[in-house]
């Protein structure tokens, strides 16, 4: 029946075994409804380390697979991701409430960059350095060791794969940690490793209270790795909690992306890039354009524009083919009133939106109106404060250096677009621009082959591409004399 949860496992999953925790069991609801889904198990200390030992226990024998089949394993999975993802999708929809067209968007990356990863695993090289007479230098990339990996809601599927995909194909092993809220996607994926034959130990899967979990990760020895995607405050706490083991560390945490407009940007295609990006995930992405700015010659034609693209964007149920669904929770549209609030007392104005949805079908799920405002400004704490949610604030410029100004002032530095057919202004703003990824003229900055990460409080390290999967290597230097 149509939005059923498809029959699934409850249990974390360790060395192999489908496991009972041992704290309160955590339920889980459809932010669509407010409705209990399913309550999973949660585990702490106890379990984390139980998984970390199964991790350390199976690392010897994982990285020491022959190659060909580590890489058919990773392809299985693949394939099965693949054969399952009307399933995948159907449960991430569920319980963290995306439309079922998005669910499964994601879920193709996923396909993508588990095939994508198993070849790089191929493609790990080293090097041979020019040396004295009777001396070879050689550089080698080995596999770190037992990494702890901890992912986010907004897409509770992907990071999980975007993590354990290059980790397990540099031959590392893994324990994850989901986020509290969308375990289920991740349970799924992991009814998949052990369906495709990914040997016990080699990833394993522990839900519980996020401190706990993530103290007794970063306190570990024997974990040599953490990756980390979620804010910016708790990558923060993470990082100094992993000093004290010096840890090789990726953070990908918050974002506050500038979308800049010049005066020459066909309007047609450049709001039709805006609001797909904006809306997606309903705007609960830290690659979402957050900060609008528009050159004031076009500045009108292009509010009237967009006014009336974001007007065709509906809401509701995830399952019932609209353009967005709800938020994650209650915090979340109390985050967005705060915002807006704070915005139209120093003085924005609402064009459209700005009130949450509460009437009807809308009773008993965390919606809002997709929302814009305009007359932005950077008194107002939505142009600093990350939104993670459906609004568009509008700020006006007049110059290449106030623009490039603005929208560096800002602690964040992962996402940045810009749209212009002026190919030498393009590159003079790419350059400027103090950010990890810069769309010119589209929004696709997330790709399986290309690096995805941040500078300043946006985090370290990248994912994705030959960067990612080296994320989880070490550099070993050996200089050989012969006799």
């Amino acid at each position: 029946m149509k939005g059923t949860l498809p029959k699934i496992q409850t249990r974390l999953y360790i060395d192999g075994k489908w496991m009972e925790g041992s704290l309160k069991p955590n339920v889980v609801l459809n932010p669509a409804t407010g409705e209990e889904l399913i309550a999973v198990e949660q585990g702490g200390e106890k379990e984390t380390e139980q998984a970390i030992a199964a991790a350390k226990k199976s690392f010897p024998l994982w990285s020491g697979m022959e190659l060909k089949e580590r890489v058919k394993i990773l392809h299985r999975i693949g394939d099965l991701i693949e054969e399952n993802i009307n399933r995948l999708a159907l449960i991430m929809t569920l319980e963290q409430g995306k439309p079922l067209a998005e669910s499964k968007v994601e879920i193709q990356t996923n396909i993508d960059n588990m095939h994508w990863n198993a070849e790089e695993a191929r493609r790990v090289y080293g090097e041979t350095i020019p040396a004295p007479n009777n001396y070879k230098y050689e550089v080698k990339k080995q596999p770190v060791g037992v990494v702890g990996a901890i992912t986010p809601w907004n897409f509770p599927s992907n990071m999980i794969v975007r993590k354990i995909a290059p980790a397990i194909a540099a031959g590392c092993t893994v324990v994850l940690k989901p986020a509290s809220s969308t375990p289920l996607s991740a349970i799924a994926i992991f009814e998949l490793f052990k369906e495709a034959g990914l040997p016990d130990g080699v990833a394993n899967l522990v839900m519980g209270p996020a401190s706990e979990i993530g103290k007794t990760l970063t306190a570990s020895e024997d974990v040599r790795k953490l990756t980390f995607t979620g804010s910016t405050a708790v990558g923060q706490e993470l990082y100094k909690q992993s000093g004290d083991t010096l840890k090789k560390i990726s953070l990908e945490l918050g974002g506050h992306a500038p979308f800049i407009v010049f005066a020459d940007a066909p309007i047609e295609e450049t709001v039709e890039s805006l609001v797909k990006m904006k809306f997606r995930n309903n705007g609960q992405a830290c690659t979402s354009p957050n900060r609008i700015f528009v050159e004031k010659s076009i500045k009108e034609s292009f509010t009237k524009a967009l006014q009336e693209a974001v007007y065709q964007v509906t809401v509701g149920n995830g399952l019932d083919g609209v353009t967005v669904g709800p938020l994650i929770n209650e915090e979340a549209r109390k985050t967005i009133d705060e915002q807006i609030a704070d915005a139209k007392e120093k003085g924005a104005d609402v064009l459209l939106g700005g009130e949450r949805l509460t009437k009807g079908d809308y009773q008993k799920g965390f919606f809002y109106q997709p929302t814009i405002l305009d007359g932005v400004t950077n008194k107002m704490n939505i142009f600093y404060e990350e939104t993670f949610g459906p609004v568009i604030p509008l700020i006006t410029f007049e110059s290449e250096e106030q623009v490039i100004k603005m929208a560096n002032d800002s602690h964040f530095g992962l996402a940045s677009y810009l749209f212009t057919k002026d190919l030498r202004l393009a590159e003079k703003v790419s350059r400027a621009l103090q950010y990890g990824m810069v769309g010119i003229n589209n929004t696709g900055i997330s790709q399986p082959e290309a690096p995805f990460g941040g500078v300043k409080y946006s985090g370290l390290g990248r994912e994705n591409g030959h960067f990612g999967i080296e994320e989880f290597m070490e550099i070993k230097f050996v200089n050989t004399f012969y006799f």
